[in-house]
């Protein structure tokens, strides 16, 4: 270890984003500043932000380590990230978020929500499954960013997320969204460059584009023969129609993230943070390239590591990283890189942790803050507080869970649970979402059944159902005698794509069934939109 070389990066790059935090810092007067950074930030700096909180270490690591172990068939989660997630997002789902957050005074995810829908419960409700279930997402950040710098700075893992956590504390603490935003491109900058490397360098090692991708065409043969059975055709082929890696591929890693990049709270709130809405036009080109190089860099890189280990030690990518698919793009990087460009990218991936783990970690403190202690009027010693008071509580709350569940989650989660939280969270949001910005027939209680129905029908499916969750948690088991109370498929298709239908079904339904909003309320809503 080059520890003068190591040690001037390090501390450059924490200068930098140390100084950004500040400059958060100085401009955080307000509750709006400290949740929706003043509601005037610039589109490229909102772009950049956006595409650094989606695309973090569990995307890089996880899916790119996926990648390894699957192939070239998470490419078609780059196209929907890019399609759904950004254009559709956008122009869509932003513009009306910008809009109606203005018409209601409201500065988060689910308070939208709820003042949409004139539900104190959607509000309450919405922002307990954030602060529940976020953690785990947060966690398996902090295990991305944590197993690589293990990996490059030969460091205790425990250490190294230590490290991660009381980093992003410290800035997320002090300066609000605007401090998270500006770090945020600073990070994406980064990382865009880090990426856009590994890339070239990853293709040069290999004989270029063509050589490369034949290369991996070629090492079909060393598809482990207990991949094939259950659907692999090798790492540039897709699986096996119907088959049990199709249905993992297809169902839970490309529709769960792809379909939940929608309804994601953290990607939502930037929305609000805009100046005007054409801001959220000029930002769709520069969100686009960003989120391609990011995800589709990583998809590639974790595939084509077969065959540079291949090349170099006669064994395939998960071989080399001991079983471990979290551990295939750090042991990768590893290897390929030259010292001075491991530290570099190493910034890379902190810059990745960093950006998604501070935007995590402030929606679950305006979960906590804003959505549960203020919606319900919980006081404390006497007065009800400010929101930055409470949403601070909520910070460290959520970086100490987020702490304690990375310690404790097994190997190769990442990418699961990513798909995990996308996917409840489309279950769950989706229709509400969709129907709070253009139907007006949609009601308070048609909301909150939709929510309800959304969240319980797909923790159920993981619980019960779905066998790479089913198994481990055991409850199945324990209470049925089985570890899945239904046959294949239904053991391999994400809870998502019955329990989205069902909440929308609902939702629909409660909505026709109950009185619609007074129109008053609705001209409101519905003002300049």
């Amino acid at each position: 270890m080059n520890v003068p070389l190591l040690t001037i990066i390090v501390v450059f790059y924490i200068g930098i984003l140390t100084t950004l935090a500040y400059q958060g810092y100085r401009y955080t007067k307000t509750a709006d500043d400290y949740m929706v950074a003043g509601r005037n930030i610039h589109p490229v700096i909102m772009a950049l932000s956006y595409g650094a909180a989606f695309i973090s270490t569990s995307a890089i690591v996880g899916f790119g380590g996926a990648a390894g172990l699957f192939g070239f068939s998470l490419l078609w989660l780059t196209f929907l990230t890019i399609f759904l997630g950004i254009f559709v997002a956008f122009v869509f789902f932003g513009t009306r978020i910008r809009k109606m957050s203005l018409n209601l005074a409201t500065a988060t995810f689910p308070s939208l929500l709820g003042e949409r829908y004139q539900s104190r419960f959607v509000t309450v409700f919405s922002g307990l499954m954030i602060f529940i279930f976020m953690p785990a997402y947060t966690s398996i950040i902090l295990i991305g960013g944590a197993r690589f710098l293990e990996e490059a700075l030969s460091i205790d893992y425990n250490l190294a997320v230590f490290i991660l956590a009381i980093i992003v504390a410290a800035y997320v603490l002090s300066g609000g969204l605007r401090a998270v935003m500006y770090t945020d491109s600073f990070c994406a900058g980064v990382m865009f460059l880090g990426m856009v490397f590994l890339l070239i360098t990853t293709y040069s090692s290999l004989g270029g584009i063509t050589a490369a991708h034949q290369g991996l065409t070629d090492l079909k043969h060393m598809v482990p023969q207990n991949l094939v059975d259950i659907g692999h055709q090798g790492w540039t082929s897709m699986p096996t129609l119907g088959s049990p890696i199709w249905w993992n591929v297809m169902s839970t890693i490309v529709l769960g993230v792809g379909v939940g990049a929608l309804a994601q709270p953290q990607l939502a709130t930037r929305f609000m943070t805009v100046k005007e809405t054409k801001s959220l036009y000029r930002a769709v080109l520069i969100g686009g390239i960003f989120i391609f190089f990011m995800t589709g860099t990583a998809f590639i890189v974790g595939s084509l590591s077969n065959l540079y280990f291949f090349n170099h030690e006669g064994m395939i990518a998960i071989e080399a990283a001991q079983g471990n698919m979290d551990s295939i793009i750090p042991v990768f990087i590893s290897h390929i890189m030259p010292t001075w460009f491991l530290y570099l990218f190493m910034l890379t991936l902190l810059s990745a942790a960093l950006s998604t783990l501070s935007s995590l970690i402030h929606v679950q403190g305006a979960a906590l803050g804003r959505d549960i202690l203020e919606a319900m009027k919980i006081d404390m010693g006497g007065s009800k507080p400010a929101s930055p008071v409470l949403a601070r509580t909520g910070v460290l709350v959520g970086v100490v869970l987020a702490v304690l569940l990375a310690y404790i989650m097994p190997i190769s989660i990442i990418a699961r649970a990513t798909a995990f939280w996308f996917g409840i969270c489309a279950s769950g949001f989706i229709p509400v979402l969709v129907g709070a910005l253009y139907w007006k027939k949609g009601t308070g209680l048609g909301a909150a059944v939709s929510i309800v129905s959304g969240y319980v029908v797909s923790i159920f499916g993981f619980l019960f159902i779905h066998i790479a969750e089913s198994e481990p948690f055991g409850i199945s088991q324990f209470l049925f005698g089985k570890d899945a109370l239904l046959p294949y498929p239904w053991t391999h298709i994400d809870p998502l794509i019955y329990a989205l239908p069902i909440s929308a079904a609902v939702y629909i339904m409660v909505s026709l069934l109950t009185r619609p909003p007074q129109e008053e309320h609705l001209n409101t809503v519905f003002e300049n939109i």
